[in-house]
């Protein structure tokens, strides 16, 4: 229970075993059929390279070709680790895709209490100076706390021409954040707004601060300063934190300094965990900075349906603004 499917090595397709057997009843009836479904993550010429350069952890996944290859950075949240498996799918579609650790992996900081932006502009810099990345920008794609650690990058780095948030904040959560002597401080919490169900899973979408009130407005990303291209990816039924709210006051700050609109999608019925297509949804499991098991919510026809849709809608925004042209119908995986 409260365990996460996620995909650990990319290079080994998934198998799914299918049964169908007669009757609706428990114990199952006679076994009428069944066959095996083979998932592979990595297609034939997508090149996999480990990334070691200064202080970068990371993958990096060159679709097969002469290139160059429009470049993105993916960003996973406060799970850590160096997880590949959406970057490897992306770079399926023609993306150079840069899955970037952050911390608890190899040598990286272990816990989330700061992070610096220097790291990431070197993420930044390795990608605008590869001979296989595109220029002159490149896109970011983050979800969770990656989502506003993008924010962050494209609020004060330069080269981000297009960035996508999955249920993402437009405040600074979890650890202080420090580039060239700003620091944003982390948005307060409330742990006595957690909600702990008979189960013992908590629901903890109350517990943080309101980023525009008192000396929370510090925590907001000062995402007016971002010379690139927004799109919100929302799960109405997100219960990990309210990403609506954040997406819409993230498109009120940019209109009221005379940026353009961002595109926001919203998914009714959708959770937090908006994955690649046909990852099972979860509904609960245990949540690294609480604790303890929490609840993400989502419904499971709706979050499946959010996430076929959502990940066609990434590349099509990837596609215009990182080629200049209209995306191609992207396909589901």
């Amino acid at each position: 229970p409260f365990r996460r499917l996620v995909k650990r090595d990319v290079q080994r397709p998934v198998l799914l075993q299918l049964e169908v057997f007669e009757g609706h009843g428990d114990p199952p009836g006679q076994l009428l059929a069944q066959t095996q479904h083979e998932r592979v993550f990595l297609r034939d010429g997508v090149r996999r390279v480990p990334v070691r350069e200064g202080r970068i952890r990371a993958t990096l996944f060159l679709p097969p070709g002469n290139g160059p290859f429009p470049g993105i950075i993916d960003l996973y949240g406060t799970g850590g680790g160096l997880p590949e498996y959406r970057a490897c799918l992306l770079a399926n579609h023609g993306f150079a895709v840069l899955a970037l650790a952050f911390y608890s992996y190899e040598d990286l900081p272990k816990e989330m209490k700061e992070f610096h932006l220097e790291y990431f502009e070197e993420a930044v810099n390795y990608m605008l100076q590869h001979t296989q990345v595109k220029g002159p920008g490149i896109g970011l794609l983050g979800i969770s706390k990656g989502g506003d650690l993008c924010v962050s990058m494209a609020s004060f780095l330069k080269g981000i021409t297009a960035t996508a948030l999955i249920n993402g904040s437009v405040a600074n959560v979890g650890a202080v954040l420090r580039y060239k002597g700003i620091t944003i401080p982390p948005l307060g919490v409330n742990v006595k707004r957690i909600k702990v169900n008979k189960s013992g899973i908590a629901d903890i979408i109350d517990v943080l601060n309101n980023p525009l009130e008192g000396p929370d407005r510090q925590s907001f990303i000062p995402l007016e300063k971002a010379e690139c291209r927004f799109l919100f990816i929302v799960g109405q039924d997100d219960r990990n934190w309210k990403s609506e709210f954040f997406a819409v006051e993230g498109s009120k700050r940019l209109q009221a300094h005379g940026k353009e609109k961002p595109e926001i999608i919203c998914y009714p019925g959708a959770g937090h965990y908006i994955e690649p297509p046909f990852f099972p949804m979860c509904a609960s499991s245990m949540h690294l900075l609480v604790g303890k098991p929490v609840v993400w919510g989502g419904e499971p026809k709706a979050h499946c349906e959010a996430q076929v849709d959502a990940w066609q809608q990434i590349q099509a925004f990837f596609c215009k603004h990182l080629t200049g042209k209209p995306s191609r119908t992207p396909n589901k995986l």
